[in-house]
């Protein structure tokens, strides 16, 4: 079950670092605008992943109780 939330709240911190990537253009050294854009994407994209499968086994676990 604290893994549940804890890919919760892992979720959110890929999303917060996708953000910040495209914004700031920097993942431990100076992107190029169009890498930045990519990865920041595949963070985000990645970050809402993980929250919808840690909800859906949230809503899994209470089911089944």
């Amino acid at each position: 079950m604290m893994f549940n939330w804890l890919s919760l709240v892992t979720g959110l911190f890929y999303i917060v670092l996708g953000i910040v990537v495209i914004v700031y253009k920097f993942f431990f050294t100076i992107l190029e605008p169009a890498v930045a854009y990519a990865l920041g994407v595949v963070l985000v994209i990645y970050g809402i992943f993980r929250i919808y499968r840690a909800i859906s086994r949230i809503k899994k676990s209470r089911n089944e109780e």
